[in-house]
């Protein structure tokens, strides 16, 4: 019987291609840049919403204020006498707010008032008495329309290489005050919360304004400001009588048309706006007021004449 070896039956061993590896790297990588753009794309729509959200309370906060400014101008024309200040709040569009308003009178005007009066706010917010009265002198300067010809005051901005001349016309706006030659900063800096360029009148309504403004009047002292804050909160109309004669012909217990109106919003989710405003009472039926400044809290002037 013959034996037979069994038949060996080669196995063949079979290889992986190398690029199937290489396609599994780059799958991979496309999923992670997917996922990377997810990412991004999920981070846009959250900002694009809170973009949307801080816009859409900024437009509200816009609302709010016009709807105080509304408020401040119906008590001045239906109240008579019209409150030359006062304070009052409401709630409305998810929001409380706060307003104030005042006389602009309560402000030093920059275009009216008198050399005395400029020199007593300069000297009351820290500057020697000569100082004082060279700095009011330079406003009025800046201020007054001068003749043609020699002007020194034209001359001393040409030797100072300011790059400019002085306006020779009504300051627009309080911060111009700035430009004017050879004052300090930091003197206009505190000066501009007790000026105005909006009264048009050269006095002060000494019922409403700042012991400030009241100390910059002709003859004020320390003591008499005191004597007089004490008689304006016990007898406001009798308080006039107790400021000194020179001091008596630059105050004035009158209202204004013009009014300041600050208003603070703080909506029920915690933001908070704030914007003043100075306005025009014109006791018009289709348009009682004109805004001729607005301020918001966290923004410059942003408007001038705006109705």
């Amino acid at each position: 019987m013959t034996m037979t070896s069994p038949i060996s039956v080669p196995t063949t061993q079979r290889k992986e291609p190398a690029s199937e590896g290489f396609i599994v790297v780059v799958v991979l990588w496309l999923l992670g840049a997917l996922s990377l753009l997810a990412s991004i794309y999920s981070v846009y729509v959250i900002n694009t919403a809170t973009g949307f959200a801080i816009y859409d309370e900024e437009l509200r906060a816009e609302a709010l204020v016009s709807a105080a400014l509304e408020f401040t101008a119906y008590q001045q024309l239906t109240q008579q006498p019209a409150p030359t200040s006062g304070q009052f709040g409401f709630h409305l569009g998810q929001a409380n707010i706060a307003v104030k308003f005042q006389p602009e009178t309560t402000r030093i005007d920059l275009n009216a008032a008198p050399k005395r009066l400029l020199a007593g706010l300069f000297r009351t917010l820290g500057a020697q008495p000569d100082d004082a009265n060279a700095y009011a002198e330079r406003v009025i300067a800046w201020r007054t329309i001068k003749p043609t010809g020699q002007d020194s005051e034209a001359t001393a901005y040409q030797m100072a290489r300011l790059g400019y001349q002085q306006r020779g016309a009504k300051f627009p706006h309080p911060n111009e005050l700035s430009l004017v030659r050879d004052l300090p900063l930091t003197l206009v800096e505190r000066a501009l919360p007790f000026l105005t360029v909006y009264s048009g009148r050269p006095q002060v309504n000494v019922f409403d304004a700042t012991p400030e403004v009241i100390l910059a009047l002709p003859g004020m002292t320390p003591d008499r400001l005191n004597t007089f804050l004490a008689a304006r909160s016990a007898s406001p109309e009798q308080a006039i009588t107790s400021l000194p004669t020179e001091a008596r012909q630059f105050a004035t217990i009158e209202g204004s048309k013009v009014v300041r109106t600050s208003v603070r919003i703080v909506f029920d989710n915690g933001h908070q706006e704030s914007a003043e405003v100075v306005m025009l009472i014109l006791g018009d039926k289709d348009k009682p007021f004109a805004v001729l400044s607005w301020h918001n809290g966290r923004n410059d002037l942003i408007a001038d004449n705006r109705r």
